[in-house]
């Protein structure tokens, strides 16, 4: 270890104050992505790149070891209309660091950095660590974490770095995006004539609304179905033909995503085509390591309704970080100073107890 944990809290302070101030939406994170090989350059680390995605592994990394990987993303949304403020000035104002993708993820990510860092050239980890500052998580994109799974040595378990006010998401709910077609026959309005696809998708929708899977997590609870767009007709003397609307299903860890869309299949009239199948339901065993670790520091637990890249990480991880999920995506973004200090305690703190 040749960095104090005093020095890394103001690099990591300094290098998320730089993040914020490129535009990085996804898609667009070039510019931070170069800032965090710049960032680990500097520290005398070697770094690999593949789009915009940034990794490295520890100097000591021995095969023979299990592999931890640390891992965030580095893009953001595009910035609320209710901003007040320049949001890509990052200006701390009364202990918060204000800016554009300072909670999410930017402290969890320079956390997650400064842990690596202080870890980097530890010659007897029981694990071995590997870094990834990874892209277009915001929009669930291909060129992110998956994009680079492959090149990364054997990960065994995974910690994700999103803003979970300290407290360990020891599981996620799955997305499953449905884009559905309630068909009906033309008419024109006035005579009794045609059949209304509005009215036929308005008994797919309440079913929607109302079924209840029998299958409840311990951790994640139940499946959550909701309907949230809704498009049809064209004019208003005509019985429309066709009736368009998208379903957002949140799934547990109760049913694989192929089994909700069957059962969906199963109840409803309209024609349904689900846009992924990638976003499941991830967890962690209770026995695991990780896990044994968490409880020996006594860390809250819980199991978290959104999706991150847990999602796309084919091992077992929990999502842990500094900030507050409630403040992703708001006007005039913010993370407190004090967060990301005691977000890279935390991480060190839990990779010891490993």
């Amino acid at each position: 270890m040749t960095e104090t944990i005093e020095s890394l809290k103001n690099e990591s302070l300094s290098l998320l104050q730089r993040l914020i101030a490129i535009p990085s939406f996804s898609k667009e994170e070039s510019k931070t992505a170069e800032a965090i090989e710049e960032f680990l350059k500097a520290h005398a680390i070697q770094s690999n790149r593949l789009g915009n995605n940034v990794w490295a592994r520890n100097k000591h990394f021995d095969s023979n070891k299990p592999t931890l990987l640390l891992n965030s993303h580095h893009d953001t949304v595009k910035p609320n209309p209710g901003y007040f403020r320049d949001p890509f000035k990052a200006e701390i104002i009364d202990g918060k660091l204000y800016g554009l993708g300072s909670n999410d993820a930017g402290g969890p990510l320079v956390s997650l950095i400064a842990a690596f860092i202080y870890f980097y050239d530890v010659p007897d980890l029981p694990y071995n660590l590997v870094l990834a500052a990874t892209a277009e998580e915001e929009i669930s994109g291909t060129g992110g974490i998956e994009s680079i799974w492959l090149s990364l040595p054997k990960i065994d378990c995974a910690i994700v770095g999103e803003p979970t006010l300290g407290q360990v998401a020891v599981a996620e709910k799955g997305l499953m995006v449905l884009d559905c077609v309630a068909k009906g026959k033309a008419g024109h309005a006035a005579r009794e004539e045609g059949v209304n696809a509005i009215y036929q998708a308005f008994q797919d929708i309440d079913w929607f609304r109302t079924y209840e899977f029998p299958k409840v997590s311990s951790t994640l609870g139940k499946i959550k179905m909701s309907v949230t767009v809704i498009n049809a007709g064209q004019a208003h003397n005509q019985v429309p033909v066709e009736c368009k609307f998208t379903v957002d299903v949140r799934v547990t860890d109760s049913y694989t995503l192929e089994e909700v869309l069957e059962i969906i299949k199963g109840n409803v009239k309209c024609e349904i085509t689900p846009r992924s199948l990638r976003l499941r339901s991830s967890g962690i065993e209770k026995n695991h390591p990780l896990l044994k670790a968490v409880e020996r520091m006594q860390l809250k637990q819980y199991g978290s309704p959104t999706t991150s890249d847990q999602a796309l990480i084919p091992a077992a991880s929990i999502k842990l970080g500094p900030g507050d999920s409630a403040r992703s995506h708001s006007a005039d973004e913010f993370i407190y100073v004090e967060e990301i200090r005691k977000g890279i305690d935390l991480y060190i703190q839990l990779i010891k107890n490993l």
